[in-house]
């Protein structure tokens, strides 16, 4: 099988791809996720009244944690020296919801793009776990790569978004 997958041999096996020949750039990369929550939820939140306590606190030291650990968590994926982690929120109350926004950076063969969606992706994942206990109907979505610079491709932005 010849394939220009660059995470399948020509035997059709995965394989990480191997990046020890490649220059060390800056990369830095942003993402975004979003949780919707009931207006009694989102009023808990933000009196930091919910049983579990101050749920974006906890999200943003899991999300940072997680974008640390997304090498053991994505299969293909390298470890990475992270020199920087951020997962930062916007409450949004019409309607209500948490944007969470989160940036990765490091000097490095490869990307950090995966490290800024896991960080977002499990930071929404917390916010669901701190809020169930009043509200189970909550939802996660629009996790999605908003930005991303260094390496051969150079950069990318999603459309709409600006730095």
């Amino acid at each position: 099988m010849d394939s220009e997958l660059t995470h399948v041999t020509r035997e059709g096996r995965i394989t990480m791809v191997d990046v020890g020949e490649k220059a060390v750039t800056k990369r830095v990369a942003m993402a975004e996720a979003y949780v919707h929550l009931s207006e009694k939820t989102m009023s808990l939140l933000k009196n930091q009244a919910l049983p579990k306590g101050d749920a974006l606190a906890c999200a943003r030291v899991g999300g940072i944690l997680a974008a640390k650990d997304t090498s053991r968590l994505i299969p293909l994926c390298h470890s990475l020296n992270t020199t920087f982690v951020d997962v930062r929120f916007e409450v949004l109350d019409e309607p209500p919801r948490i944007r969470i926004e989160s940036e990765a950076r490091c000097n490095g063969e490869t990307g950090v793009e995966m490290e800024a969606i896991v960080a977002a992706e499990i930071a929404a994942a917390i916010i669901y776990d701190m809020c169930k206990a009043v509200q189970r109907d909550i939802t996660i979505d629009g996790v999605r790569l908003l930005y991303k610079n260094g390496g051969r491709s150079g950069e990318y932005r999603a459309q709409g978004f600006s730095l």
